[in-house]
């Protein structure tokens, strides 16, 4: 499991797109793109290849982007990216307009 840094907004939302990219949404009100592209092609990211998988399985878990991969929301089971890097990314302007 991840622990995120005390100084690290909790993620709101996620909102996965067609193109692999994951619009990343913190509490603080910063969004962030994630881009899996680069990542498909390497180890447990693989299984994000099919669309449908990308698509219906992105959530939140360990206070993180992940994909809960076979749907019981067990946290040893899932693909998540650490926080910290996230909130790293470059912000990216709102695209839901909210």
């Amino acid at each position: 499991m991840i622990k995120m840094m005390d100084d690290t907004p909790d993620i709101v939302q996620v909102i996965p797109h067609e193109d692999y990219t994951v619009s990343i949404y913190f509490g603080d009100g910063k969004t962030v793109k994630y881009d899996v592209n680069p990542k498909l092609g390497k180890g447990v990211f693989q299984r994000l290849r099919d669309i449908s998988v990308f698509m219906h399985n992105c959530t939140i878990m360990n206070d993180t982007l992940a994909w809960d991969i076979d749907g019981t929301h067990d946290s040893t089971k899932c693909i998540d990216i650490d926080p910290d890097y996230l909130y790293s990314l470059e912000g990216v302007e709102d695209t839901l307009g909210v």
